[in-house]
């Protein structure tokens, strides 16, 4: 029986970010390695606490106006990911979640998001999956 994909990403994920983290202790050394996870998860917190809380005003400014803030929502879901991302000791997701708190690709993942739904249910093609063993 195949893993699902969500326990891969728990057990791969942890083992890359370890490979990753003992490559570059082996390149700069002990010290260096554990300040550059510190480092980036203090910029990290504090980069993904100020879009969110900038991401925040700009939906309370567009329901303010009658408006449906669902592009500026995507984006605040992405930095709430990104944080976690941040937050999370390794290299990798640190990357992931810096990438993640640059605007433009927010915008790339949003589009390609809202294209592939668009995509989909104009080919009628919509699919909820149903797994009963995973109620067990």
């Amino acid at each position: 029986m195949p893993l699902p994909p969500l326990l891969l990403i728990f057990i791969g994920l942890p083992i890359l970010e370890l490979a990753l983290l003992f490559e570059v202790h082996g390149v700069v050394g002990f010290l260096p390695t554990v300040l550059l996870v510190f480092a980036t998860g203090i910029i990290g917190a504090t980069l993904v606490r100020q879009q969110g809380l900038h991401t925040l005003q700009t939906i309370r400014r567009e329901l303010n106006i009658g408006n449906l803030p669902a592009p500026q929502l995507m984006d605040g879901v992405m930095i709430l990911v990104a944080g976690a991302f941040l937050v999370t000791p390794g290299l990798l997701t640190d990357t992931l979640g810096f990438a993640l708190l640059i605007p433009a690709f927010r915008t790339w993942i949003r589009q390609t998001i809202i294209k592939r739904l668009e995509k989909n249910i104009q080919g009628g093609f919509v699919e909820v999956r149903h797994h009963p063993e995973d109620h067990l």
